[in-house]
Parts: structure tokens; sequence; C-alpha cells
């Protein structure tokens, strides 16, 4: 009984380092990670959103687009 006890604060103890370590030290790269990835997020949308528009008034354009981006 006294063993498992041990075990299990010992598991807790290494969880509780182990999130100390990533967003202690590691937290300004996993800043960079949200980071990029609004990024990414924002620059997807707003093509996404010129693409439509392009389809909307141009759809013989859009389909030359299509086809160079597919290949």
């Amino acid at each position: 009984m006294f063993r498992t006890l041990f075990t299990v604060g010992l598991i807790a103890l290494v969880g509780l380092v182990a999130l100390k370590l990533v967003f202690g030290l590691l937290g300004p790269l996993v800043a960079l990670l949200f980071a990029l990835l609004w990024l990414a997020v924002r620059i997807i949308l707003v093509g996404a959103v010129v693409y439509f528009v392009i389809r909307i008034v141009s759809p013989a354009t859009a389909d030359r687009i299509e086809k160079a981006v597919r290949g």
C-alpha cells in the first residue's frame, strides 16, 4: 500500500517537473509555435476569401489558379 502511494506520488512529481520544463524553459518555443500557427491560419483564411471572390468574379481565372496549384 505504501509502495503504491509512493509510486503515485513519484509519478505526480515527475509530471509536475515535465510540465515545468515544457511551459517554463520551453515556454518561448511553445509561444512561437502558437504564433506561427495563428499566422498560418490567418494567411489561409485570407487566401480562401480571395479565391472565393475570384471564383465569383471570374470563374475561368479561378480554374486556371486551381490547375496551377494542383499541377
